[in-house]
């Protein structure tokens, strides 16, 4: 013993694994705080490491202190097993996977924001190797991230054998298309195992006990999701009396007035939890079709049985149940957000991924939330321009958007800010069938996640980060991985990066239909701010619909106009088409409107791609009042407007 720590001394050899440059200055994420001194300390093989374990206390979880001097070389002081580890990834990247053998002086004094640094892969949509996990894993070891988030079960796959229900993986592992929106467009049929060209696969608990050890040498916690009550039509074709029908594709929710309902997920879990060690169980609890419910007999006696008022209660029925268990076993649950409708579990916590309300929510009520929302976290989406980039679900997530997302709002009570666990990085797969696609839609974004995760956000620089991520990307692209090119991105629609000049600009619109709630953008400044749209709807410039358009620009006074219109996007994935048809009308008065002209579609609703149409009028008038209404097509989709363009 030495001035109270344990002091030893080993000779480590790096692995080739990290960005290229030789300080503190390439570091992702960025250290708490960094001192640079004089000189350097340049090492002829390995460097000789002195490890120095700090009393319990002393420093924070997962934190450390690396020293570089001249006459000692590198000291490594660690409050924990973690600290140590995420010491030695941070020289790892200083040293470029070892291949650097001079180092500035310096210390760096390092530890996370947040607790949980979270990545979410989805093997049920497209199946994902165990080789391609492991991968992933020590991409997520390199930047400090320490939990992955597997989604196992859902429609269209079931991914973990389960001793007691063979069926899961004898049947509801495997479909007769390869690709999810070919099965999804089709019959969403199942085969049995071995059928000749089926699609699918699944994980032995060999296998997965295999990845969590894995995971663990490289201090990554493995959380499984088992999805219920809905996202489970797998299940019910498999074991159809699950179902509030009795009938395999009838519905995608247990039944949850079935006792052998609860049986099986209890039964379920408790495979799962013998596999996985993990602190929580994700339980999904999201996107439930409820109306099976109300007309379930089973499921109208539960309600009457344990007194509650409607559907909503009755799924936080099951989840409250499923959650005792889970607390039985010693672990806890995390569930999506939908799980706050009718009453939480008194343990749970919430992943709030339709933004931050339900999570702020979830913070106010005493319960711990973890962040994944679509806007910022949702890596599904296209990274640069759509026009250039593999098919995806739909809209726009560059990295700066990622960067910039900060998880503590200012509507979050102080008080209650230590229940914000951390965030996570989400990839869902239904557009991204392979395992080289799926890489190329983390990396480099769900480095912005782990910095956001682990670096205080004083130490956070956009550019900065921009240039460090391009290092770091050079590196993992000779290690092998498929990363986005960031230095050739192309960037945001240019016709969203100015304003828009144009008569209208300014003028007051008067709405003859309510603004959808879902997607307000600027309220009713939106049609004439001078903002165009983006490459996606949610980007807060583009105005949804679930109704006909139908508004007023009052301009101020009769002024001759020569052109009127208004861009529509289309994006069939989420559903987002353009109108039928537009009616332009114009009036002196505002009282009695003339009409202008008719523009009617001619864009096929079958186009899978991004498409922007301008719906449009050269005309020679004079008015005060123009009148634009768009209207729906038969899709019944979602209608997006940017701006109304009046010259």
């Amino acid at each position: 013993m030495k001035n109270g720590f344990l002091i030893s001394s080993v000779l480590i050899v790096l692995a080739a694994f990290q960005a290229a440059a030789q300080g503190p200055e390439v570091l992702i994420p960025a250290p708490a705080e960094v001192t640079m001194n004089e000189g350097s300390y340049k090492f002829e093989e390995d460097p000789q490491i002195t490890f120095v374990s700090r009393p319990q206390g002393d420093m924070p979880e997962e934190s450390y202190i690396l020293s570089v001097n001249a006459r000692k070389g590198v000291t490594i002081i660690y409050s924990d097993a973690s600290g140590q580890y995420y010491a030695l990834r941070t020289l790892d990247q200083m040293t470029a996977g070892g291949t650097i053998r001079e180092l500035p002086c310096c210390e760096i004094y390092d530890y996370p924001r947040f607790p949980y640094r979270g990545l979410h892969v989805d093997v049920s949509r497209h199946f994902r190797s165990i080789d391609f996990l492991k991968k992933q894993i020590d991409a997520m070891a390199m930047f400090k991230m320490n939990r992955m988030h597997i989604h196992l079960t859902d429609a269209a796959g079931w991914r973990m054998q389960i001793d007691a229900y063979p069926l899961l993986t004898g049947l509801a592992a495997w479909r007769p298309e390869r690709l999810w929106k070919d099965w999804w467009a089709g019959e969403r049929r199942y085969v049995p195992e071995g059928t000749p060209e089926a699609y699918g696969g699944y994980y032995t608990k060999e296998q997965m006990r295999g990845l969590v050890d894995y995971a663990a040498q490289r201090h990554i916690e493995i959380i499984p999701e088992i999805e219920m009550p809905g996202h489970s039509e797998e299940v019910i074709a498999a074991y159809p009396h699950l179902g509030c029908a009795g009938e395999a594709y009838r519905q995608g929710e247990f039944c949850i007035g079935n006792e052998d309902v609860f049986r099986f997920v209890e039964t379920v879990l408790d495979e799962v939890m013998e596999v996985f060690p993990s602190e929580y169980v994700h339980i999904g609890g999201d996107e439930a079709d409820k109306r099976h419910w109300k007309t379930c007999r089973k499921c109208q006696q539960r309600m009457k049985e344990e007194g509650l008022k409607d559907v909503d209660e009755l799924q936080s029925y099951m989840i409250r149940r499923i959650s005792r268990y889970v607390e039985s076993k010693g672990r806890k649950i995390i569930g999506w957000d939908e799980i706050l409708d009718g009453g939480l579990a008194e343990d749970a916590t919430v992943m709030s991924w339709r933004g931050t309300e339900g999570g702020i929510a979830a913070m106010k009520m005493g319960h711990d939330v973890i962040m994944p929302p679509g806007r910022y976290c949702y890596l599904d989406h296209t990274q640069d321009a759509p026009f250039k980039e593999p098919e995806s679900i739909g809209g726009y997530l560059p990295l700066d958007t990622v960067y910039v997302y900060e998880p503590l709002e200012p509507s979050m009570p102080l008080d209650k800010k230590h229940h914000l666990l951390g965030l996570q990085a989400n990839l869902w797969s239904e557009y991204i069938p392979d395992d080289e696609h799926a890489e190329y839609m983390y990396w480099p974004r769900a480095m912005a996640v782990a910095e956001t995760g682990w670096s205080q956000p004083e130490n956070k620089d956009l550019m900065d980060f921009r240039r460090r991520a391009v290092m770091a990307s050079d590196r993992m692209r000779s290690l092998g991985y498929n990363v986005f090119d960031l230095e050739n991105e192309y960037g945001e629609r240019k016709l969203s990066r100015m304003p828009a000049e144009h008569k209208a600009k300014g003028c007051k619109v008067l709405y003859n239909k309510p603004i959808q709630k879902q997607y307000p953008a600027s309220g009713e400044t939106t049609f004439t701010d001078g903002i165009m749209g983006g490459w996606t709807y949610s980007d807060g410039k583009w105005q949804g619909f679930l109704t006909d358009i139908d508004v007023t620009i009052d301009l101020g006074s009769v002024m001759p106009v020569h052109y009127v219109g208004g861009t529509f996007m289309q994006l069939k994935g989420p559903g987002v088409f353009m109108p039928e048809k537009v009616e332009i009308h114009i009036s002196s008065g505002g009282v009695t409107f003339t009409p202008l002209a008719e523009v009617w579609n001619d864009v096929s609703t079958e186009i899978p791609d991004l498409l922007f149409r301008s719906f449009d009028t050269v005309c020679d008038v004079r008015t005060r009042y123009v009148r634009f209404c768009a209207r729906r097509s038969t899709m019944r989709g979602f209608l997006f407007l940017d701006e109304i363009i009046v010259n």
